[in-house]
């Protein structure tokens, strides 16, 4: 069995089509790294946002339950 490249320059070459592969395998990275690092903008965003409407919630909630009594002098 012989190998299809006989040295590092042949496997980077590909056979003139070196550009091509190489390209297509950096934009598909790049592409992959980006959508992860969206995603997790995205979910920390959500958490903050959910953490603000939870807090929002319990205080109109402590608000409503307290009930308010006036003070004779």
């Amino acid at each position: 069995m012989q190998p299809y490249f006989y040295s590092i320059s042949e496997f980077v070459a590909m056979g003139k089509h070196g550009v091509f592969v190489w390209s297509c395998w950096a934009i598909t990275i790049g592409m992959m790294l980006a959508f992860i690092i969206y995603s997790r903008r995205q979910r920390q965003a959500l958490i903050k946002q959910l953490t603000i409407q939870q807090a929002r919630q319990a205080q109109r909630t402590t608000k409503k339950s307290t009930p308010i009594t006036k003070q004779s002098d």
